[in-house]
């Protein structure tokens, strides 16, 4: 399955650890385009984190170099959404040839125009809880990995589901911690 991500789903830190640990185990391929990995830059300047996501950006284009897609102008010209800074991301997937766009943006993104181009739109809790279905071992353990990087990184013992539910993943938060319990 090829999956273009969109940069909200990019940043923050510990969606995009969870979603790219999961590509890294061949569950799915994820796509990207420069202009996507831009607004991620762009949105972690907000926040004064631009320096550290021009380097996680570098650090995941040298990981996987296949992944960043180019978009072609004749189909940027072609398509319409509601939001036309969201053109360029239908238009990568258009042109990558991509199965669904991972994105908790779902207004801008609707389905019967996203359909009549043969893409799908997933929001990441979905996804990931459908993923928890199909490869339990394989969740778990990327989620693990992530929560335990971000307890080192805090310094302090965080709440798995707490954790998820500020990533904007609650469903697995709550499958992930019924089924510990």
């Amino acid at each position: 399955m090829r999956l273009l991500i969109d940069a909200c789903v990019l940043y923050p830190t510990v969606l995009r650890e969870i979603i790219v640990g999961l590509a890294a185990t061949g569950y799915f391929e994820p796509l990207w385009s420069a202009r996507i990995l831009e607004e991620w830059a762009r949105a972690a300047a907000r926040n004064a984190d631009e320096d550290i996501a021009r380097g996680e950006i570098a650090i995941l284009q040298a990981q996987w170099p296949q992944s960043e897609v180019t978009v072609t102008e004749a189909t940027l010209e072609r398509l319409w959404l509601p939001d036309v800074d969201d053109i360029h991301v239908l238009a990568a997937a258009v042109d990558s040839k991509t199965d669904a766009i991972l994105t908790l943006n779902i207004r801008d993104f609707p389905t019967r125009i996203l359909s009549a181009e043969g893409i799908l739109r997933r929001d990441p809790d979905g996804f990931l809880y459908e993923a928890l279905g199909e490869e339990p071992q394989t969740v778990r353990q990327v989620v693990e990995t992530v929560h335990g990087t971000a307890c080192r990184l805090s310094g302090e013992e965080l709440d798995l589901r707490a954790l998820l539910k500020r990533a904007r993943l609650p469903r697995l938060g709550k499958a992930l911690t019924r089924s510990a319990s």
